[in-house]
């Protein structure tokens, strides 16, 4: 389908603190940033959970240019994908979920982005290529969507919170360009593609099981290298558990889609901004997204429920890094 447009806390202490230390001793690249994974080979950039967030050291910036490209909005705008991957069971034989409530609050995100207060926030960053500067604009762009109920692979990777049920990075990496090939997409330096994963379905970086989600991270950016880079995402099922601050609104009634499209806005974000892991981000390798991650501001919509209100929408994202005021802003300059 295509369209356009306690003791209990000490534990999950424990886990943020060992997975820490994890993260810290598979870094490569990105000025050693503890957010960014790989496996020797392919490396990540991760949204962590709210406790190894915590647990990170203070930066507080400004973001630097390290010579990489960026989505400058091209001539036609950035294109995002979706890919929603909502097979009749998991590995285990449960049974997935992913409402069309949930579906259509990302959709509306995606939609709204560009040209509204976080997305405009891009616009102070730019690549620099054979001398020339380009700044990223918030230009018109096409959505499209794809519903996809081929089955989940083999569970490659064991992870503490979804058993049974966990795909790796090189999993996802198939799903996407198998759809792309469907779909007749395909990849470039303007383009991002969203692959949104059922309630009970987990990932892991890789089959190690070193880096996962709702225990390292919430979501993640990559990209596939070639001549036409696949700029693309991991967004598992938003879950307010681990990836949402307590006492956090809900603007849209649905906690679990407002929990995911936050951390879909940081990927955005972080995707325009630093699309191959070597254009924006601080001395500490922390991208524009960290340095605000679970802060939201002030939320002056929707009688306090909400912080945003773009084209009749109501969203809770956290804010985003500018460079201009050295601190975490709603609205871009």
């Amino acid at each position: 389908m295509r369209c356009n447009r306690t003791v209990a806390s000490l534990v999950v202490v424990g886990v943020a603190m060992a997975s820490l230390l994890l993260l810290q001793a598979t870094v490569w690249a990105q000025a050693e940033s503890p957010l960014t994974i790989s496996d020797g080979v392919h490396k990540a950039h991760m949204f962590p959970t709210r406790s190894l967030a915590s647990h990170l050291p203070t930066d507080n910036g400004p973001l630097l240019y390290n010579g990489g490209p960026v989505m400058t909005g091209g001539p036609q705008g950035t294109n995002f994908y979706i890919i929603y991957w909502l097979p009749a069971k998991l590995q285990n034989g449960g049974s997935t979920s992913m409402s069309a409530h949930y579906m259509q609050i990302q959709k509306d995100l995606i939609h709204d982005y560009q040209g509204h207060d976080i997305g405009s926030n891009n616009t102070q960053y730019y690549q620099t290529v054979s001398g020339v500067t380009t700044y990223i604009e918030s230009r018109w762009y096409n959505y499209y969507t794809y519903v996809d109920t081929n089955a989940y692979p083999a569970s490659g990777c064991t992870d503490i919170y979804t058993p049974g049920n966990c795909i790796t990075d090189a999993q996802i990496q198939t799903e996407i360009q198998r759809v792309m090939k469907l779909e007749g997409w395909t990849g470039g330096i303007q383009r991002i593609f969203l692959l949104y994963t059922s309630s009970g379905e987990g990932s892991c970086f890789d089959s190690s099981g070193s880096s996962c989600a709702y225990s390292d991270y919430c979501a993640y950016h990559s990209y596939i290298s070639g001549s036409t880079p696949i700029i693309y995402t991991n967004e598992p099922y938003g879950d307010p558990t681990y990836c949402q601050e307590p006492g956090t609104p809900s603007p849209n009634g649905d906690p679990a889609a407002d929990t995911a499209v936050t951390a879909a806005s940081h990927e955005m974000s972080e995707s325009i901004t630093d699309p191959e892991l070597d254009a924006w981000y601080t001395a500490m390798g922390n991208e524009i997204g960290d340095l605000c991650a679970y802060n939201y501001g002030t939320n002056t919509w929707d009688s306090g429920n909400a912080n945003q209100f773009w084209s009749s929408h109501y969203y809770e994202l956290q804010m985003e890094f500018d460079n201009h005021v050295g601190g975490c802003v709603q609205v871009g300059p």
